[in-house]
């Protein structure tokens, strides 16, 4: 886990007990502290901690006043006390000058860690409605899992933010958005940023689950469970186990099964095909679909005790027509994905136009789709419009009534969506908002896009 801890206590036996506890459960950014002094130190030279576990009676400085320190210094961090003194009044003072918690010495693990998931749940909370409000564009910390995202949409820049923190989290996600847009290359990238990294990332198909079928795919089943059962089989719980399930299409899976998938959610537990002995399963789940469970819930075909719990969080990916800057990107990756390696293809221009115009009913697994024919129809050879699906060539294209460019040189994809704007902008004499409907893009893209040009007025 990527949090940043800090443990403040005089009792040095008490701090290697408390941070070996932590590192059990799979934190690694701990730092402990003897003298209070010293750790107020830290805060006022910036030193940024997600937590602090703070003990009440110490001789330098007591843990109240410390406590005022850091939350008037650094706000976001939140506070646990810990005590020997089990007294009602100490725990309101502490929660009134705005701890997280109050733990009473001897502290057990089991209180430890509770109390540390509930704290930092409330912190990435707290970060994602940050991101929300926030006017600029939030950094990944932990830039390698969601490499294979392909984007410089803001709207997906913020939603791979978000991603990243509740990676950290073992609350169950959900994932929306229409068919082609990437739920699963998010949820794998969620996994890779997770302490779960190490063991199975399974997605299972919802839709394909009917019947006796679940039972034996997600449970397992024992020998002779059932006629032609020869051995025994582990179901994908038990195979994922201390990893992730990704539940793919899950507004597919049928409401008879729905119960059985909600009492694994709830309980953790689960019985093979043909034993009665409960087997437990810790598993982070990530669902995903694109369909509207809130309507299903209204005509009862979706269980509303089953969506609350899949919604421990929830990430939308945009359709690919509501982010058509990453268009270039993407269709430049997908062509040295399929371009043969001896070749050096590219995009024509005119190519490029009608591929930003399309509106991609089937997202990026459509466009995909589309430069790997092309790419095979081409074979090395510039992509023209004429290595297109007919549909998308019978469009007209916004190329046939702006000023073609009179290099005949072939630019960078970047270039020619620069080109491709500015020329649009001047046709529509500098009218934002007919450049944006005429490109299909969102007016705060063109703006933004336009100051990066220096093409404000």
């Amino acid at each position: 886990m990527q949090d940043q801890i800090i443990i403040i206590d005089d009792d040095l036996d008490f701090l290697e007990i408390i941070k070996g506890h932590l590192q059990k459960y799979g934190f690694k950014n701990i730092y402990t502290e003897d003298n209070p002094m010293k750790a107020a130190s830290l805060f006022e030279e910036g030193k940024v901690f997600d937590i602090a576990l703070v003990d009440m009676t110490m001789p330098e400085m007591g843990g109240l006043d410390l406590l005022e320190i850091i939350k008037n210094i650094s706000p976001k961090t939140e506070c646990i006390m810990a005590t020997a003194v089990n007294e009602a009044r100490i725990a309101v003072e502490c929660l009134n000058k705005g701890a997280y918690d109050y733990l009473v010495k001897p502290v057990s693990q089991g209180d430890l860690i509770f109390s540390m998931k509930r704290a930092m749940e409330k912190k990435r909370l707290i970060d994602i409605l940050d991101i929300e409000k926030s006017r600029t564009l939030p950094q990944l910390v932990n830039k390698k899992p969601f490499k294979p995202i392909i984007t410089r949409s803001q709207k997906v820049l913020r939603v791979l933010k978000e991603a990243e923190l509740h990676s950290g989290s073992d609350v169950p996600l959900l994932i929306t958005g229409e068919s082609g847009t990437g739920k699963e290359l998010l949820a794998w990238a969620i996994h890779a940023a997770s302490p779960r990294s190490k063991f199975p990332f399974t997605p299972v198909n919802m839709a394909s689950l009917t019947g006796s079928l679940f039972e034996a795919e997600f449970f397992g089943h024992t020998k002779g469970a059932f006629t032609g059962a020869q051995n025994g089989r582990a179901g994908y719980l038990e195979y994922t186990n201390l990893g992730t399930m990704f539940l793919d299409e899950i507004g597919d899976l049928p409401i008879e099964l729905q119960g059985k998938l909600l009492r694994v959610l709830q309980d953790g537990e689960y019985l093979k095909l043909g034993s009665n002995v409960h087997q437990k399963a810790d598993v982070r789940f990530i669902a995903a679909t694109n369909e509207d469970l809130e309507k299903m819930m209204a005509k009862k075909v979706f269980r509303k005790d089953l969506y609350y719990r899949i919604r421990g969080g929830w990430l939308h990916l945009p359709p690919l027509r509501e982010r058509k800057e990453d268009i270039p990107l993407l269709a430049g990756k997908f062509l040295q994905d399929y371009e043969s390696s001896a070749k050096h293809q590219i995009i024509e221009e005119e190519t490029l136009y009608l591929l930003m115009e399309y509106d991609y009913p089937g997202n990026v697994r459509e466009l995909k789709s589309i430069i790997q024919a092309a790419v095979n129809l081409a074979q090395g050879k510039p992509i023209s419009s004429d290595f297109l699906p007919a549909h998308l060539k019978k469009r007209k294209s916004i190329s046939t009534c702006l000023p073609r460019p009179v290099s005949g040189d072939i630019e960078p994809l970047a270039q020619i969506e620069k080109s491709h704007i500015i020329r649009a902008y001047k046709f529509t004499d500098r009218n934002k908002s007919q450049t944006a409907r005429l490109l299909g893009i969102g007016l705060n893209t063109l703006r933004r896009k336009l100051k990066s040009y220096g093409m404000m007025e």
